[in-house]
């Protein structure tokens, strides 16, 4: 039985800019997914739903395990504040669905439900900024090149657009915001009025209107919209307007208008409309100023090919070039008879028309070009924490001076080397006798040395487990340790699996926590497990923990929500409770 997704938009976040579809749908649902501080925002909505909440950029796992849920016949909201389909989560999910092959007609029911994006909620706050054409740009260069975000900011800013700036800036993205401050500045007065808003309707809301040149002096974040005003925006009583254009044809200060509704469509009443008689006798006047001139597009394309990757002859190169073609800027260039087969700007010659033109330079066909960074955890094996000289002097030599080498505590090393062939190295370290593992999100097996081997009876169930589960993906990294005998000096019982060799059998413990306050070592659950039952054992509890864990969900929280695991209960790990000494002291 399919089940069904809602990918949902909830406005700005206050209850009164819900549309009723998106309560609904939260209500009906029986798992809400979303980013933490939005399930926040929407907590007094939700009754007895199952709630799976992870931080930021954790995107694509909400995601995938939206979409998993709805597979097993689950009704699924994906929250995203503002639109869901404006910077939220309803592109990802269909990319993540189109990735597993999915159709309509028979894979999991979609349904997106729209929300008040920022551009309009912020908008609103501002009085009326959107009242002419608009765009949104996003800062955040984590997932678009910042080349391209700099050439739609300076596009916008050419076409006189209103621009709405999301993601403007975070903790670590500072730079971005100034560039496009700068972008902007080359195109528009430096009065121009600029909207700021940070956390529209929702409780610490800030409103506040300054100009183009003084907007970095005020608070600037992540839940901060920038709303930049066209050419003809002004602000009157605090208010942010950008005229229609009303103006142009009708007088706002007499009901007695003097075109009359018969009149107002004539071509003579409208000399800026494209097919009016005025427009055909000053073609340059549709492009106002910075009008370009068919070196400029020639220029321009060629500089989209380079960075986007692609090779441009040296025919090409200076075919764009005016200096190189002899004719000057705006002029024509002498082109033969075949350049009037491409639909490129006259003056360019043949070979910039015919061969810049048949290219596309669209992002989706020539993405930019991303270095591949091969990454792997290397050791000298399970048991083994023994390097050779030759072993290191081979770490050294493959990784080169671009690669990365970085010592863990876990006795491996991250290796980290640029390279579109990683096979070529894998080879060579194995060759070597090392251990390779991948890394992230996997199951880990970590063990000790046995006391160089002296104590070897549960080296064989150690190597079992590696052969069995390492490397295998986890919703979190899982970490399962090894000690060798009861001493279990290697620190086994403070992973996320503890097994220690005891008496010819296992202990286990399960849901070591190791960090924060309440920090605590796993809960023994189990003495005495025969060997033979060891590694089946860890198998299922294994196979449990990435079948029904949450994404991000580490294994001593998945302990204590399914509350069993192979018939182990979970119970509260006791802190020790400090009471005063009898003397006093």
């Amino acid at each position: 039985m399919k089940g069904k997704l809602f990918v949902i938009g909830f406005g700005p976040g206050s209850f009164d800019h819900i549309t009723k579809r998106a309560r609904d749908a939260i209500q009906e649902s029986e798992v809400v997914i979303g980013y933490t501080t939005y399930v926040e925002l929407i907590r007094g909505l939700l009754t007895d739903q199952v709630v799976i909440s992870t931080g930021m950029t954790e995107e694509v796992s909400r995601a995938r395990e939206a979409v998993r849920q709805a597979e097993r016949g689950k009704k699924v909201a994906v929250i995203s504040s503002g639109d869901a389909g404006v910077y939220g989560m309803a592109g990802l999910i269909y990319e993540v669905l189109v990735e597993q092959g999915w159709r309509e007609a028979d894979g999991v029911a979609v349904e997106v439900i729209p929300g008040i994006s920022a551009i309009n909620s912020c908008a609103a706050l501002l009085g009326a900024p959107v009242m002419h054409d608009a765009c949104t740009i996003s800062l955040s260069d984590h997932l678009t090149p910042w080349e391209l975000i700099a050439r739609r900011i300076e596009a916008a800013a050419q076409a006189d657009f209103v621009i709405a700036l999301y993601n403007p800036r975070s903790g670590r993205r500072t730079r971005q915001i100034v560039e496009a401050q700068q972008i902007l500045l080359r195109y528009r007065s430096p009065a121009t009025p600029v909207g700021i808003v940070k956390s529209a309707y929702r409780e610490r809301q800030r409103v506040v209107l300054t100009t183009l040149a003084e907007m970095l002096e005020h608070e600037i974040g992540m839940l901060t919209t920038v709303i930049i005003g066209n050419s003809s925006t002004f602000v009157y009583d605090d208010k942010m307007i950008t005229p229609r254009g009303y103006q142009r044809k009708y007088t706002l200060t007499a009901d007695e208008q003097p075109l009359k509704p018969h009149e107002r469509l004539r071509k003579e009443n409208e000399p800026w409309a494209l097919d009016s008689q005025a427009a055909a006798r000053e073609p340059q006047a549709q492009c106002g100023r910075g009008a370009r001139t068919p070196f400029d597009w020639a220029a321009e394309a060629l500089r989209l090919l380079q960075l986007a990757g692609v090779g441009v002859s040296a025919a090409e190169e200076s075919a764009a070039s005016p200096a190189v073609s002899g004719a000057a800027p705006g002029g024509s260039a002498p082109a033969p008879a075949a350049a009037a087969s491409t639909s490129a700007p006259a003056g360019m010659t043949a070979v910039s028309a015919a061969s810049l033109a048949s290219r596309d330079t669209s992002a989706s066909a020539q993405p930019l070009r991303q270095e591949l960074i091969f990454e792997c955890a290397v050791s000298p094996g399970l048991a083994n924490k023994k390097w050779t000289p030759a072993q290191m002097m081979l770490l050294a030599e493959v990784a080169g001076e671009r690669g990365e080498i970085e010592y863990t505590p876990h006795h491996q090393m991250i290796l980290r080397i640029p390279t579109a062939d990683p096979s070529v190295i894998t080879e060579r370290l194995r060759a070597a006798g090392l251990l390779l593992m991948p890394v992230g999100d996997v199951v880990r097996i970590k063990a000790c040395d046995f006391c160089d081997g002296e104590k070897k009876d549960a080296i064989p169930y150690a190597e079992a487990l590696q052969q069995r589960l390492g490397g295998l993906t986890a919703p979190k990294e899982l970490r399962v340790g090894l000690n060798g005998c009861g001493m279990a000096c290697y620190g086994a019982v403070q992973e996320d699996i503890g097994i220690v060799y005891r008496k010819g059998a296992f202990d286990l413990y399960l849901g070591a926590k190791t960090v924060g306050r309440n920090a605590h070592p796993g809960v023994p659950v189990a003495e005495g497990i025969p060997p033979e039952q060891l590694v089946p054992l860890l198998e299922r509890i294994v196979a449990r923990y990435r079948e029904e864990a949450f994404p991000n969900e580490r294994f001593h929280k998945f302990f204590k929500r399914v509350g069993e695991i192979e018939g182990f209960a979970y119970r509260e790990w006791t802190a020790v409770q400090r009471e005063d000494a009898v003397c006093g002291s």
